[in-house]
C-alpha cells in the first residue's frame, strides 16, 4: 500500500466517522475514472445523440433499496439499452447509500447514477458545497425523448426544478412527485358513518367522536415523528401563507416562531393533551404505525403518497386508502382548505466525477420519458415529475386521490426546501423538537423554541452552505 492509498483510506474512514460532516476536503482528491483504466468516456452529439453519449460506455446505476424496491430501475436500465445496445450497465441496490459511496467520492470513483435516499443518503449540502455534482442543465434542455417538439423541462411538473436547484444550478433530479396530507379508509369512514373534517374544530369534534367508539384518532411513527412536522408546518402555511415557509427555509431570525407557526402548534397539542393518539406510538417506527393504521387501530396517519406502495403487502382489501388536506385553521386562512403540499422528491445525482457523466444525464432522460415514467407509475403506485405521465395508466385507489388532491389544489399547492437544504436540520433537531411535542413531554412554545435554536445552531455555523429561497 502507496502513501496515496493509505491517505485515500484513512480520509473514507474519517467520512464514514462523521457522515453528517459532508465530503469535507475528500472530495477534491482523485480525478474521474481514478480506478481502472481511467477512462473517462464521452461521446459525439447529434440529433439523434443531444448529450453526446459514448455507445460502447459501460453505466455504473447505484439505487436505494427503499418502498420503491429496484425493479422499476431496472426497467429503465433495460429502456437504455434499447437505446444504447453497446453498453453494459453494472446494477446494484443498498439501503446505506453513505457508507457504501462516500470512500468512492473520496477516491474520485463515483458510480454514474446514484439514487441518494434514505435514512442512510450522502448530505447534499456537503455534495454541493464541494462541487461534486455534475449540472443537470444540459439535460433540462435536451429534446424529450418520446414527446415530440418539447425539451424535458417542457415536460415537468411545476417546482421539480426548482426543489432541486442550488444556487440557480439544477443539481439534482427528484424523481417522484409527492403529496403529503392526512390518510383515512374511506371503508373504515364509510363504515362508521364519519365525515372528513375540513375546519380545525370539526376535526377534534370528530377525533373525540372516533376515540368514544373505540377507535384511536391518530397514530404516527414515533421513532421519525418529523413525519407529524408536515401537517403542522402544513397548517401553518395555510394559516399566514407562503411567506411562512420562506422564512423557515431561509433561517430567518423567530421564523419557527411565527404567529402562524404558534398557533398551528397550539392547534396541534389538542390532539396530544386530549390523548386522541393511539397508546405506544411514540414507540413505533414508520412500517408498524401505517400497519397499525391498516388494521383500523387508528383513523388518521400523516405521510406522503408512497403510503400506499408501501402498505400494499398488509393493506386489506376494499380499504381504499385516500388522502387529504389539512383542515383550515378558520376562515382567516390565506390558503383554502384544498391546498395540499406537493414536491418533487426521490432524489437520483450524477456525481462530477463520475466516468460517463453523458450517460448519467442520458438515464435521466430515459427516466424522464413518458414511456418511463408510466412504467414507474405501474410498478410502484407513485407520481413521477412528468406531467401527464398517469394518462392511460390504471391508477389503484389511493393514487387516484393523490391525484384529485392536487387537481383540487390547482395552483395553491405550496412546498418548503429547508429539508433538502439542511437535512440535519430536520432530521436530527425537528425530529427531536417532534419527539418529545407529540409524546406529551414539552407544549407547544418548547417545541417551537428547540426548533428555532436548531435552525438559528445551522444559521450560525460557518462550516454550512448557505442558500436563500426567493419565493
Amino acid at each position: 500500500m502507496d502513501r496515496r492509498d493509505i491517505l485515500r483510506r484513512g480520509a473514507a474512514a474519517g467520512l464514514l466517522a462523521t457522515p453528517a460532516a459532508g465530503l469535507l476536503a475528500g472530495c477534491a482528491t482523485g480525478g474521474g475514472g481514478d480506478s481502472g483504466d481511467g477512462k473517462v468516456y464521452k461521446g459525439t452529439k447529434s440529433a439523434q445523440n443531444p448529450l453526446g453519449v459514448a455507445e460502447d460506455a459501460p453505466l455504473e446505476v447505484v439505487i436505494f433499496s427503499g418502498g420503491f424496491g429496484e425493479e422499476y430501475a431496472k426497467a429503465h436500465e433495460a429502456m437504455y439499452t434499447a437505446h444504447h445496445p453497446k453498453a453494459k450497465i453494472k446494477h446494484s441496490a443498498t439501503q446505506e447509500i453513505s457508507k457504501t459511496l462516500q470512500p468512492r467520492f473520496v477516491d474520485g470513483t463515483p458510480p454514474d447514477v446514484v439514487n441518494n435516499s434514505g435514512a442512510g443518503q450522502i448530505d447534499f449540502n456537503g455534495l454541493v458545497s464541494q462541487n461534486a455534482l455534475a449540472d443537470l442543465g444540459e439535460l433540462l434542455a435536451a429534446p424529450s425523448l418520446d414527446v415530440p417538439g418539447k425539451t424535458v423541462r417542457d415536460t415537468l411538473l411545476p417546482g421539480a426544478v426548482e426543489v432541486g436547484s442550488y444556487d440557480d444550478r439544477f443539481l439534482v433530479m427528484n424523481y417522484t412527485y409527492t403529496v403529503y396530507g392526512i390518510w383515512h379508509s374511506t371503508k373504515l369512514f364509510a363504515d362508521r358513518g364519519w365525515e372528513y373534517a375540513k375546519t380545525w374544530d370539526e376535526h377534534i369534534a370528530l377525533c373525540k367522536k372516533i376515540k368514544a367508539a373505540g377507535v384511536a384518532p391518530w397514530t404516527y411513527a414515533g421513532k421519525h415523528p418529523r413525519y407529524m412536522s408536515w401537517p403542522l408546518i402544513s397548517t401553518a402555511i395555510k394559516f399566514g401563507g407562503t411567506s411562512v415557509a420562506v422564512a423557515i427555509d431561509n433561517l430567518e431570525p423567530n421564523a419557527w416562531r411565527s404567529d402562524a407557526m404558534r398557533t398551528a402548534a397550539d392547534a396541534w397539542h389538542q390532539i396530544v393533551k386530549d390523548k386522541l393518539i393511539l397508546d405506544g406510538s411514540p414507540g413505533l417506527d414508520h412500517v408498524q404505525s401505517q400497519t397499525a393504521w391498516c388494521q383500523g387501530k387508528a383513523a388518521f396517519i400523516s405521510c406522503g403518497s408512497w403510503l400506499e406502495n408501501e402498505q400494499k403487502a398488509v393493506t386489506p382489501a376494499g380499504f381504499n386508502m385516500t388522502v387529504a388536506p389539512t383542515p383550515s385553521l378558520g376562515a382567516g386562512d390565506k390558503l383554502p382548505f384544498e391546498a395540499v403540499r406537493g414536491t418533487a422528491g426521490e432524489p437520483f445525482m450524477v456525481p462530477a466525477k463520475a466516468r460517463n457523466v453523458a450517460g448519467g444525464l442520458e438515464f435521466f432522460r430515459t427516466m424522464l420519458s413518458k414511456q418511463g415514467a408510466q412504467d414507474f407509475t405501474r410498478k410502484v403506485a407513485s407520481l413521477t415529475v412528468v406531467a401527464g405521465a398517469t394518462e392511460g395508466v390504471e391508477l389503484p385507489y389511493g393514487l387516484s386521490t393523490v391525484v384529485k388532491a392536487l387537481d383540487a389544489s390547482g395552483d395553491n399547492g405550496f412546498n418548503w426546501v429547508y429539508n433538502n437544504y439542511y437535512r440535519k436540520l430536520e432530521r436530527n433537531l425537528v425530529d427531536a423538537a417532534c419527539g418529545e411535542f407529540f409524546s406529551g413531554r414539552i407544549g407547544p412554545a418548547e417545541f417551537l423554541d428547540q426548533c428555532q435554536k436548531g435552525a438559528d445552531s445551522i444559521a450560525q455555523d460557518s462550516s454550512v452552505k448557505k442558500y436563500k429561497r426567493s419565493a
